[in-house]
């Protein structure tokens, strides 16, 4: 392990990082609010950490090494949301360090979930720079930073192995550093086109650039305490159903939609995650629209669609407070948690396509029960999954819901009752953001004690990584290889 460019590489993350805090103080500055003496010391104490931390990386080309490139990853999402802490810290506005850095980790995470229980007396610089924390987490700042590595000499690829993690990887070009640009140039184009769109539905336009943030980066941090409920249209609420769709799904599809190839839609786990989404609003609504809407089905398909959309994709806005379901409704949309969006995409969870390739795993165990000699195979757009990528699927399921099995019961030892604890590991593992009961949509996090806020800023990061990815820097082959 060569310490030098790991810290290096962490190094320009925090830079990035800091220069990114500085973009929030016109924001604060045009509002007269008073953060933004704490919001530049907040920038200046991450540049000047990175720049020094950059300092014993030797100049030239030097490719990263598999091992480094891990470890750069795992620990990019602990050490970056710490400097992000700092705007909430040094403004007082969350004075608690525990309360700080989760804040700052659910940001990055793009998990959405808050300890804030009146989000709207933040001033308008720390309301920007959450929204902000989802934008870069979104696509990852690890491939922000691959658009940039070559200009100091460094190779991406190791990064970008270790960040885009799951059965599959997109690789749309040659070049890394290439591939990065685009997806962030989509990320830029989309993100534009959300602010525009909100605007022309109302909405002012500091509100709309950073819901605009917190939806195509399936992140979920409103300026409102009512979330997307506080502005009452379905306008917007369709609109940002419609980019949390598309912010839930594989920026590759998109960007090869825009070269004119619509046909790739056609991939199977894109089908499957919509298909999915419309039975589950259709059950929903059939089980809410007597109690809830009144008989009213056409509220009860607005309102569940929303709400579904805000969990499979993992944003975690809300529109109704679906913790006062049915315990059907609620029972669907924390199973939903599990899968999450599809790979490729900013969302979170187990993604859809782990998801859809057990089951067609299970489908062949049938097939062999009736058929012994048959000879099956697991296919996915037509090509055939090895048994290696089977048993790397097993092998992180088991992992996921050790993982799931273990926060809870902390949580549960805690203090909380079963469901709060279930639904708020699954929906922190998972990057949603809000769970059930007494972590629902309208309520918050900053009523758990520490022990269980530390357990779940571990969810948000291994969920984020996908556990492997941090997993892995605590074994002896990982050391030792």
């Amino acid at each position: 392990m060569r310490i030098a460019p790991v810290l290096g590489v962490l190094g320009f993350l925090v830079l990035i990082t800091g220069l990114a805090i500085l973009s929030a103080i016109p924001f604060s500055a045009y509002y007269s609010d008073p953060d933004v003496l704490p919001l530049l010391v907040s920038a200046v104490v991450t540049i000047a950490v990175g720049g020094l931390m950059m300092l014993p990386m030797k100049r030239g080309r030097l490719e990263l090494r598999a091992r480094e490139g891990f470890a750069i990853v795992a620990l990019c999402w602990f050490v970056i949301p710490l400097f992000g802490s700092f705007p909430f810290l040094f403004s007082g506005q969350i004075p608690r360090f525990v309360d700080a850095y989760f804040e700052s980790v659910s940001g990055f995470t793009t998990t959405g979930g808050s300890i804030l229980t009146n989000v709207e007396i933040l001033s308008h610089g720390l309301l920007y720079w959450r929204s902000l924390t989802h934008w870069l987490g979104g696509m990852g700042i690890i491939v922000l930073s691959l658009a940039i590595l070559p200009i100091l000499g460094i190779g991406g690829m190791q990064l970008f192995r270790a960040e885009v993690t799951g059965p599959t990887k997109v690789k749309l070009t040659p070049r890394i550093a290439e591939t990065a640009r685009l997806l962030w140039g989509i990320y830029v184009i989309l993100t534009v086109a959300q602010i525009v769109m909100l605007r022309l539905g109302g909405m002012s336009l500091f509100d709309s650039v950073c819901h605009a943030f917190a939806t195509i980066s399936t992140g979920g941090f409103s300026t409102k305490n009512a979330s997307v409920a506080a502005f009452d249209s379905a306008y917007i609420e369709m609109v940002i159903m419609v980019f949390m769709f598309i912010g839930g799904t594989s920026f590759s599809l998109h960007l090869l939609a825009l070269n004119g190839r619509f046909k790739q839609y056609k991939d199977q786990e894109f089908v499957f995650f919509t298909i999915t989404f419309l039975i589950a609003v259709f059950v929903i609504a059939l089980v809410v629209v007597g109690k809830e809407y009144d008989g009213n089905m056409l509220q009860a398909l607005r309102y569940s669609s929303f709400n579904v959309m805000t969990v499979m994709s993992c944003t975690g806005f809300a529109t109704a407070d679906f913790a006062l379901w049915a315990p059907l409704a609620q029972g669907v949309l924390f199973f939903l948690m599990f899968p999450g969006a599809t790979s490729g995409s900013t969302g979170g969870g187990m993604k859809t396509v782990r998801v859809l390739l057990m089951l067609k795993a299970s489908t062949n165990v049938f097939k062999r029960f009736l058929h012994p000699n048959a000879v099956t195979t697991i296919t996915i757009n037509r090509t055939v999954v090895g048994l290696e990528t089977m048993l790397a699927i097993a092998g992180f399921a088991m992992l996921y819901f050790v993982t799931f099995g273990t926060g809870t019961i902390i949580l549960t030892a805690a203090g909380s009752d079963i469901l709060t604890s279930m639904s708020a590991v699954a929906a922190n593992m998972a990057n949603v953001g809000p769970g059930l009961a007494a972590v629902g949509p309208m309520a918050n996090y900053g009523h758990l004690p520490d022990i269980s806020k530390w357990t779940l800023d571990v969810c948000m990061i291994l969920g984020r990584l996908e556990i492997y990815t941090v997993l892995v820097l605590f074994t002896k082959v990982f050391w030792k290889g």
